[in-house]
């Protein structure tokens, strides 16, 4: 399911990083990867904020939905 279906606070595995290999490169370079670990911290009007690898990323919904876990 992508991260967009993901609940809030709850530790979830990334699968998969979809889209084009230019969107699959910046979101290898902000620490999402197939095996890595995020959490949903929070959803703000359609953006969100993720913690990954120990840092919060705010990323936009069309990106979220991009990652699957």
């Amino acid at each position: 399911m992508p991260l967009t279906l993901a609940e809030m606070g709850i530790p979830q595995v990334i699968k998969k990083i979809g889209g084009k290999d230019e969107t699959k490169r910046f979101l290898e370079k902000l620490g999402f990867a197939a095996g890595g670990e995020v959490t949903v911290v929070s959803e703000i009007s359609g953006n969100m904020i993720v913690s990954v690898k120990e840092a919060r990323i705010a990323i936009s919904k069309a990106m979220a939905s991009r990652i699957l876990v």
